[in-house]
C-alpha cells in the first residue's frame, strides 16, 4: 500500500532520522524536549521530575541542570539563532 506524504511531512521524518544517531550517543535514557517559540529557549529533560539542585552556566546562553552528580538537563537560550556543534 503506498502512502504519499506532504512535503512538510516528509521534511519532519527526514529531520527525525538526521538525529537518530545522535540521540543515542546520549547517555540518558529518556529525553523530554520543550521549545517555547515566544522566549527562544529549548528545554531538554533526562528525567521527569526535573529537579535540579544546581544550575551551572557552560556557554553564554547554555545552563546545566543537575541533581547532585546527575545531569538532569539543558536549558538553551536563543536556540534558533545558535549554530549547531558544541560549546562556542
Amino acid at each position: 500500500m503506498a502512502t504519499t506524504l506532504t512535503r512538510t511531512t516528509e521534511r519532519f521524518v527526514t529531520d527525525c532520522l538526521a538525529m537518530t544517531n545522535d540521540m543515542l550517543r546520549l547517555p540518558a535514557k529518556q529525553t523530554w524536549i520543550d521549545y517555547d517559540k515566544e522566549a527562544d529557549v529549548l528545554y531538554m529533560s533526562f528525567r521527569k521530575p526535573q529537579r535540579a539542585t544546581n544550575t551551572i552556566e557552560i556557554d553564554e546562553d547554555v545552563l546545566l541542570r543537575k541533581d547532585g552528580e546527575d545531569i538532569v538537563g539543558i536549558t538553551i537560550m536563543n536556540a534558533s539563532t545558535r549554530p549547531g556543534g558544541g560549546i562556542r
